[in-house]
């Protein structure tokens, strides 16, 4: 059955957002398309069963969410091969200051807790409202609000960062971050 022309607008918008928090959440590229493919192929599968006027990235990052979460269930009972470890030490380093640096963010993004972690990923990254974020986690809107700012003061100490002068190399990108908006640190 093909979408309607929005629904498929929506859902394609959402794309690059579902992405984010996937490799947020299995923090491994590869892995990240698929459950993104998965939780599309399922959305698209169960169409009937979203509400019209209702937030499509939402219902998407719902979908993805509990996608991984179940098959995180499942992995929980098998046995780990140990590739990534020889995978993370045959990995070149990055030799652009960017790559280094979004290297370190993802480092320190890891160390968050999962709960965290995907708070950031929903509210930050995602542009979700707190009241989405808190619907899709099952969770307050006090809940959402308090990993958010956990997660961020962590982020904040585990990068170093005491203000906007840490956020950029150069003089005219520190200048825009300060004229800008700022508020991921409040």
């Amino acid at each position: 059955m093909p979408l309607d022309p929005p629904v498929e607008a929506a859902m394609l918008a959402a794309v690059p957002g579902l992405h984010g928090f996937a490799l947020a959440l299995c923090r491994h590229a590869d892995r990240a398309d698929d459950l993104v493919q998965e939780a599309l192929l399922h959305a698209i599968d169960k169409i009937e069963s979203f509400k019209p006027g209702t937030n499509m990235a939402a219902w998407l990052f719902t979908i993805l969410r509990n996608h991984f979460r179940n098959e995180y269930r499942k992995r929980r009972r098998e046995v780990s091969d140990g590739g990534e470890y020889f995978a993370g030490i045959m990995a070149a380093q990055p030799e652009q200051e960017s790559r280094i640096r979004f290297a370190e963010f993802r480092g320190a993004l890891a160390q968050l807790p999962d709960e965290q972690r995907e708070a950031l990923m929903l509210v930050g990254a995602s542009g979700l409202s707190y009241d989405e974020a808190a619907a899709i986690c099952r969770c307050p809107v006090g809940t959402i609000k308090s990993r958010t700012y956990r997660g961020r003061m962590r982020l904040a100490e585990l990068l170093c960062i005491d203000g906007a002068a840490d956020l950029a190399p150069d003089k005219a990108t520190q200048a825009a971050l300060s004229g800008g908006n700022l508020h991921w640190m409040a």
